[in-house]
């Protein structure tokens, strides 16, 4: 798929974090209702955790039935980073040398705000999985085939049995700056959506 620039404002802010420790999960349930965020994606020691806010109430993978012994649970003690998006927005959480938390706030500009970048690329990327199996609460447990890769996915995906296609996608937006030579560089992205092939990048049904 070919990239094309477009122009797209945004901003960039700093965002608190003192209280992360006390409760993650309402951490990230205040933001979302805050900046209207919607999914989740955090790395922690010991595996990938995904989730969806749903009427204010973050549902986390771990909480899924049949998905135990895939997404450990979200823990401040084991969560190295983690994203929480929406197509308006990301808040990046990350954890710094010292074990300090950290988190910055991208969002789509609002007219008379003066935005930090202009220019910005959208990419489809490639999620593994072939093989779906629908799980509650509007999650999909997606295996890899033979490697044996799973992950639980907070939308519903179905497959066919045998098709090795991968179809799931996450969006993510690039955005661009030119540096002091005049060379364009791609300085910060964001995740903004997760959907599948039969979606185009826009989250239209094709």
């Amino acid at each position: 798929m070919k990239l094309e620039i477009k122009i797209c404002p945004a901003l960039v802010r700093k965002i608190d974090t003192t209280e992360v420790r006390e409760d993650i999960k309402k951490w990230f349930e205040k933001q979302a209702a805050k900046f209207g965020l919607k999914w989740l994606l955090a790395h922690a020691d010991d595996g990938v955790i995904w989730g969806r806010v749903d009427d204010r109430t973050l549902i986390t993978s771990s909480e899924i039935d049949g998905a135990y012994d895939v997404s450990p649970s979200l823990r401040i003690e084991t969560l190295q980073q983690a994203r929480l998006f929406a197509p308006k927005g990301e808040i990046l959480l990350w954890r710094d040398g010292d074990g300090n938390w950290n988190a910055r706030l991208i969002r789509d500009a609002e007219d008379g705000e003066e935005a930090v970048w202009q220019e910005a690329v959208d990419e489809a990327q490639i999620l593994w999985g072939t093989d779906g199996r629908v799980l509650s609460k509007g999650f999909t447990l997606m295996s890899n085939g033979a490697q044996g890769l799973r992950h639980v996915v907070p939308i519903e995906v179905n497959t066919k049995p045998g098709d090795l296609n991968r179809p799931l996608r996450l969006r993510v937006r690039h955005y661009i700056e030119e540096d002091d030579e005049g060379y364009a560089r791609i300085v910060a992205s964001r995740l903004m959506d997760i959907t599948t092939e039969s979606e185009s990048c826009w989250g239209e049904k094709k």
